[in-house]
């Protein structure tokens, strides 16, 4: 089974958008997240019957099966968490307050190095979330 990795991004309407590099002309946009995602799949769709009318079969990502997988960029991430604090995120992962700002915003793009640092301490912070339970 393939995996398609699917980034979701803030979109320029203040929705969502949705594309995958894997699956040439894979592109999306919603208000929502959900309905980006739903756009998402039915484009999915499109282009492998496009595929398969065009070469005679379908690509093999299609042919195999397929599920995707959705990674937010910082924009994204913040939009679809708003209860999420920023200035205390960037604290508790170790990442200058003022630069994850840029990152929320999009003025700056985090490196590859950077956004690994990020993804790990958010793991364990998701990881000791788990954890909890209340009385």
């Amino acid at each position: 089974m393939k995996t398609i990795i699917a980034v979701i991004e803030k979109g320029g309407d203040g929705g969502y958008a949705i594309y995958a590099d894997e699956v040439p002309g894979a592109f999306s946009s919603g208000l929502t997240e959900l309905e980006a995602k739903a756009e998402f799949r039915d484009v999915l769709e499109g282009q492998a019957e496009y595929y398969k009318e065009k070469r005679g079969e379908y690509p093999g990502w299609y042919a195999d099966g397929y599920e995707v997988e959705y990674r937010y960029d910082m924009s994204a991430f913040f939009m679809t968490f708003p209860f999420i604090n920023v200035t205390e995120f960037a604290k508790s992962v170790g990442v200058n307050p003022s630069l994850m700002r840029k990152y929320k915003s999009g003025l700056v793009a985090a490196g590859e190095k950077q956004k690994n640092l990020i993804q790990g301490k958010l793991s364990e912070i998701v990881a000791n979330l788990e954890r909890v339970r209340f009385a």
